[in-house]
């Protein structure tokens, strides 16, 4: 790997989708002015990759462990401990950690809806009261709750591997997919470690009925954090660090736990910026400066925004574009603006999955990406535009999404191959 390079990797969360009859049958992507973008696919070079490999359920913790460049079928454990790692949760051997989010739902007759998988986007000081009050209200020497941010909590049982195994064999369905049904056919079944989920969730149920911050939310118009919902678990990952791979080091900014402990766990360093948020209002511009000042002190920066993925879930186009344009002029443009300060520079943008605004969930289809090297002084080549169709029409696609790093470090184009269609 050449000497003195920087490396910035660019993640848009979940900002590929379908083609949408109501915009003439493009994609958001196709159809969000994003000329930052397109720049770095007329000078760089574009393609798909799969991120997410086959049998995984297409989660951000899936997706980002691939272009960190971890194979999830050796490295991935569960979503719990990933954000344990951001919280400074210490799993020990045989600690299981929950994603834990607070959930709105909604009663219809004897069955509850999931309304909302954030809680009506709950503010984190909201949260974190909520979470410190239940902590205390039905936590234990074996259960903890801890505070992340907004609806993103953590949830740890302690000895949960060796005293009830089939913990970690459960499928506890992510919220975000069930958005608008009926829960019941995704709660985990009574018997055995099911019973101690579905208690928690009771539990909890029991106690946010009634806390204040609920009753202030209602009166307000705003949803309630009226239940936990439980999901993700796993034990603490093994993973060798990017230093110890490739000899690099670097930051990671992201407003996310998720993709902080990853971060942390091969090694980076949490740049916190101030004012990011993990919605649509943080401040797009912080991330980009702050990803310039990281790349004046360490080898790569691994900068992640949240917002398209938001509006995704929402099923919202003009969020969404709006989301993918912020993305560009302030986060991508910023970037490039200010990378003639550095010698050599390589730049990867891409979204981790997509997040179709059909469906309003993660989907597992490969995504594009674009790699531009400052070094490589290549004419305007005919790819114009920065999207799944453009990515797709270069004929390269990557197959194993953890192997994009070597591509992108320089170091091996293993994996890749020509598309043949």
């Amino acid at each position: 790997m050449a000497q003195g390079i920087k490396y910035v990797v660019i993640v848009g969360d979940g900002m590929a989708d379908y083609p949408i009859e109501s915009i003439e049958g493009k994609t958001p992507l196709m159809a969000a002015k994003k000329p930052n973008m397109d720049w770095l696919a007329n000078h760089g070079s574009m393609g798909l990759v799969r991120t997410v490999p086959g049998g995984f359920n297409p989660g951000s913790e899936i997706a980002n462990l691939s272009i960190f460049g971890y194979n999830p079928l050796r490295y991935y454990t569960g979503r719990g401990p990933l954000e344990a790692a951001s919280l400074g949760v210490k799993l020990k051997k045989d600690d299981l950690a929950f994603r834990c989010n607070l959930v709105t739902l909604h009663s219809q007759g004897s069955k509850a809806i999931m309304e909302d998988f954030t809680a009506g986007h709950i503010s984190d000081a909201e949260a974190s009261e909520i979470i410190v009050d239940l902590d205390k209200a039905i936590g234990t020497e074996e259960i903890r709750f801890y505070s992340g941010v907004s609806y993103r909590h953590l949830m740890m049982m302690k000895n949960g591997a060796s005293t009830c195994s089939d913990l970690e064999r459960l499928e506890l369905t992510p919220p975000h997919d069930i958005i608008g049904q009926e829960i019941t056919p995704f709660l985990p079944s009574k018997g055995g470690s099911g019973n101690r989920v579905l208690s928690l969730m009771a539990e909890s149920q029991q106690f946010l009925k009634e806390h204040p911050v609920n009753l202030a939310r209602v009166a307000g118009g705003l949803r309630p954090a009226n239940s936990v919902w439980l999901w993700g678990q796993g034990r603490s990952p093994q993973m060798v660090t990017l230093k110890e791979r490739f000899g690099i080091d670097g930051y990671v900014i992201s407003a996310v736990h998720l993709i902080k402990g990853i971060g942390l766990l091969a090694g980076l360093e949490v740049m916190d910026v101030p004012g990011i948020t993990g919605y649509f209002d943080t401040d797009y511009e912080g991330k980009g400066q702050y990803a310039l000042r990281g790349m004046e002190k360490k080898d790569l920066v691994y900068v992640h925004v949240e917002a398209p993925d938001e509006a995704g879930h929402m099923g919202d186009l003009r969020l969404k574009i709006e989301a993918i344009e912020a993305f560009d002029e302030k986060v991508v443009g910023t970037i490039l603006k200010g990378i003639p300060r550095f010698e050599k520079v390589k730049v990867m943008v891409l979204p981790d999955h997509p997040t179709p605004l059909s469906v309003r969930t993660h989907t597992a289809d490969p995504v594009p990406f674009v790699i531009y090297s400052s070094e490589e002084k290549r004419e305007s080549g005919s790819i114009e535009t920065f999207d799944e169709v453009s990515a797709k029409r270069s004929g390269i696609f990557i197959e194993n999404g953890y192997e994009l790093i070597e591509r992108f470090l320089g170091i091996s184009l293993s994996g890749t191959h020509e598309a043949t269609n």
